[in-house]
């Protein structure tokens, strides 16, 4: 079970964290963002539960679900927040960066960088990294990291993983 630390009250984790309830209590844990379809909610007293029903899929809409959801978190005065899905790696990140970019006010490559280094496994797919630049682009009116195609044709945005493969951060028109 890995919980991952981005803020001070702010947490990314699988779906094995939210179901240990010392955890939650230790972490004073009382907002749960559960981005998945089925995985448990916990009951837990004092602990609000949100469901952002998506599967970690390029076309599922997961951007229908960034303002929600960031001002959730930045309305969460009463304690931590966890953000999770099934991995910790895709949906909940991606969550999580754009919460970033709209309240922490940084562009989608410094809110990468910030929660790459709470939880360097992150991966997510080309869909939720396009709708992601979409969101930055609404927020900043500009892009600070693109989407090129590989040698092969496919789309990758993400240096230093091998599928999508890490793009260095630059002004994109």
């Amino acid at each position: 079970m890995l919980l991952s630390q981005v803020t001070p009250t702010l947490f990314l984790s699988g779906a094995d964290a939210p179901l240990n309830a010392a955890l939650m209590s230790q972490k004073g844990i009382t907002l749960i963002v559960n981005a998945t379809l089925s995985h448990a909610f916990p009951s837990y007293p004092g602990v609000e539960c949100l469901r952002v029903p998506v599967c970690d899929l390029p076309c599922e809409r997961l951007e229908a679900h960034f303002d929600h959801v960031a001002d959730r978190i930045n309305g969460n005065h009463t304690g931590g927040t966890l953000v999770h899905c099934a991995a910790g790696m895709s949906r909940s990140p991606a969550l999580v960066m754009a919460y970033l970019m709209r309240y922490r006010g940084v562009t989608l490559c410094q809110a990468h960088r910030w929660v790459q280094e709470s939880r360097p496994f992150i991966r997510l797919n080309v869909g939720f990294w396009e709708q992601l630049l979409r969101y930055e682009r609404k927020l900043y009116g500009r892009n600070t990291v693109r989407v090129e195609p590989d040698r092969a044709g496919l789309k990758r945005v993400d240096p230093g993983m091998v599928v999508p493969l890490i793009v260095p951060c630059v002004s994109a028109p």
